[in-house]
């Protein structure tokens, strides 16, 4: 699903909630589970990368702190509010997803001839903080936030950008599963077997990228999240 229409973090977090892991443990052993799926993204479109350095050696530590905040946040927030802010985090996270397209469309309307100005990436920082505290603290959702955020603020092609965003993501997510894998909280042998199968999921999904339909399976996605959702906030 992350690899053809995203939001696989819609069916694994309710998961491991289900198996009876308190939310906290389910959402930090979820981020570093699926982390090294997002090099899979990112090696892919290392060469869209080429000459953005200074974006980059500004935005990428930008992102790791903001992470690394995002953690820090969901570990002082604890289980109650956490469990109390989880329903409108998965239906923002579904709607999110199911604006993906109309996000797409929208950066589209505003990219441009690549540039690189110093002024543009100053402009896009604190937006990009706050997206990578988010990715942090639930993350399901962050590239449809990220992508939105790039295109709105820095000038430069959809292809371009994409790879920013995949860039941004990956480093936001590392940055915070490396506090929470110091942090004591993983449960290691679920996020082990997930780690496993993110990594063969997303090769998998990757060759059936061009068979699948993104929408039809990003509506099945969107469908569960809300069901979720609905029944978490409910209950």
């Amino acid at each position: 699903m992350n690899a053809v229409a995203g939001g696989g973090t819609l069916i694994t977090f309710p998961v491991m909630t289900a198996l009876g892991m308190p939310p906290v443990a389910a959402n930090v052993t979820n981020t570093v589970a699926l982390c090294p799926g997002f090099i899979g993204g990112m090696y892919a479109q290392r060469r869209d990368l080429s000459g953005q350095s200074h974006r980059l050696w500004v935005l990428l530590p930008i992102a790791a702190l903001g992470g690394v905040g995002g953690g820090i946040l969901l570990l002082l927030s604890g289980d109650r509010v956490f469990r109390a802010v989880v329903p409108f985090l998965i239906l923002s996270a579904s709607g999110l997803l199911a604006a993906q397209d109309a996000v797409r469309a929208r950066v589209l309307r505003h990219v441009g001839p690549a540039s690189e100005g110093a002024q543009e990436v100053r402009r896009a920082a604190g937006a990009i903080a706050l997206a990578a505290i988010y990715g942090g603290y639930f993350g399901a959702g962050l590239g449809v936030i990220l992508l939105a955020t790039l295109g709105l603020l820095l000038t430069d092609t959809f292809t371009r950008l994409n790879a920013l965003k995949q860039a941004l993501s990956f480093v936001a997510n590392l940055a915070a599963a490396l506090y929470f894998a110091a942090s004591g909280r993983v449960v290691w042998d679920v996020a082990a077997v997930m780690a496993v199968g993110a990594m063969v999921g997303g090769s998998i999904g990757g060759q059936f990228a061009s068979r699948v339909s993104p929408k039809l399976l990003r509506s099945l996605v969107v469908a569960i999240g809300l069901t979720v959702g609905v029944f978490y906030l409910l209950k």
